[in-house]
């Protein structure tokens, strides 16, 4: 409408012109002021397009590909983080995921051990942190009373369990329990092997030969299994951490260290069930759990002499006469496992590793090889705790819960090579197998 009006007025101007005048710069101007417009309008226009670019915003979208965790990964970075968090070593919310306060934590952890600090734990390191944890929540006033004797808080208790672990004394002598009522869950340990009460009266005065001291008596006694695990528990540590697959030299080392691993699980987890319980002292839980061994005496003494397969029948047939419900028996086994472990009676731990076994909890067999493999608790009898190896190995192959170390996925090719690897070495050395706990004999002069 504007350059109409213009137009009009220019076509208006030429009129009031002389002819030759007008026409020559009427056309002349109109040309220009054409252009001129045109030229203008352009520069408008173009004006206008960049003010337009410079208001708009662009929004660029970048997709970042995160590769998917693996759950057990992400389960064994949570229990870190939550032994970390619990012995004063902030890793954060246990979410399972390594970052940097995790890291940091780590660091923590393993400057206070005497480690290189590197943020990243090692085999060893871990399962030192992961047992120390489930160990002191397990303990109940026991852990009170040693972080309070420590004086370092939760984190004492790490120097604590080592210390222990090298044989230096690390509990102070604890006052005796007030007697208590029955314990309700030890109903499950068969009556006929319950221990009965002493009596009141005095016991008549021993007449003849039982008056004599019977200095060749074992007393059911044998190597201690808690000392060997100490010992075991320092040769790991000055090698830098447990024996691998890969890393196998000698398959007896590697089986060791996988028996205190599995010591420290059974202890750990027989406590866990037994805090639960109310009203049951300590010293009620190791009397009622010493009834297994006259109740499995035979079927203990069984395993350095017959096959797995024979050993195993055995012992559901006195499941099946002890009138108990196999859930009572299974809880009751694991609690006296635990017992039989922590008071280094391998009569009360055999008997409850065996009820375990033949209860169906099959990976609980892996604790008879061992005691075959290393003779605690019986002879030494390393071509039958083949059977047993394999057929824990196998039940966690065919998708058993593993009942020891279960975040560890390497630990069952470990068994099973270090297993034939050791029994391959032995059957080659031709040498006869002696039981490792023999009476011992004094030389009278």
């Amino acid at each position: 409408m504007f350059s109409k009006r213009i137009l009009m007025m220019a076509l208006a101007t030429t009129v009031a012109l002389p002819a030759g005048v007008a026409q020559a710069d009427f056309k002349d101007g109109l040309v220009g002021g054409l252009v001129g417009g045109a030229v203008s309008g352009i520069i408008v226009n173009e004006s206008a397009k960049a003010r337009e670019r410079k208001q708009q915003t662009t929004t660029t979208t970048r997709r970042v590909y995160q590769a998917p965790v693996n759950s057990v990964e992400r389960q064994q970075v949570r229990e870190e983080q939550t032994a970390l968090n619990y012995f004063g070593f902030p890793a954060g919310t246990p979410d399972g995921v390594r970052g940097r306060n995790t890291r940091d934590a780590a660091a923590q952890f393993q400057a206070h051990m005497g480690y290189p600090a590197t943020g990243y734990l090692a085999d060893y390191e871990r399962q030192f942190l992961i047992s120390s944890y489930y160990r002191a929540q397990s303990s109940g006033a026991a852990t009170g009373q040693l972080i309070a004797q420590r004086g370092q808080g939760t984190r004492g208790l790490l120097h604590a369990y080592r210390d222990e672990a090298a044989g230096v004394p690390t509990y102070a002598a604890a006052p005796a329990p007030a007697p208590a009522a029955p314990s309700p869950v030890m109903a499950a340990i068969p009556q006929a092997a319950q221990v009965p009460a002493p009596s009141a009266s005095p016991a008549p005065a021993a007449t003849g030969f039982a008056a004599l001291p019977n200095l060749m008596a074992s007393g059911g006694e044998g190597p201690s299994l808690a000392s060997h695990c100490n010992q075991v528990s320092l040769i790991t540590n000055s090698n830098g951490g447990f024996v691998t697959e890969a890393s196998m030299g000698d398959g007896r080392v590697a089986l060791n260290e996988q028996f205190c691993l599995a010591r420290t699980y059974a202890i750990a987890e027989g406590e866990t069930m037994a805090a639960s319980l109310k009203g049951v002292t300590q010293t009620q839980l190791e009397d009622q759990c010493r009834a297994f061994e006259p109740a499995m005496r035979d079927h203990v003494a069984a395993l350095s002499l017959s096959p797995r397969e024979e050993v195993v029948q055995n012992v559901r047939g006195f499941v099946l006469q002890s009138g108990q419900s196999p859930a009572q028996l299974a809880g009751t086994a694991k609690i006296c496992l635990s017992v039989g472990y922590r008071i280094d009676n391998m009569n009360v731990a055999l008997g409850s590793a065996l009820l375990l076994t033949a209860l169906g909890e099959e990976p609980y067999g892996e604790l008879m090889g061992h005691h075959l493999n290393e003779g605690f608790g019986t002879t030494r009898r390393p071509d039958l705790a083949l059977a047993w190896y394999q057929g824990a190995v196998e039940a966690v192959e065919r998708g058993a819960e593993p009942v020891f170390a279960p975040g560890n996925t390497g630990r069952t090719g470990l068994l099973r090579k270090a297993a034939f690897h050791t029994q391959g070495a032995q059957a080659g050395s031709g040498g006869s197998v002696q039981p490792v706990a023999t009476l011992p004999t004094f030389k009278l002069d």
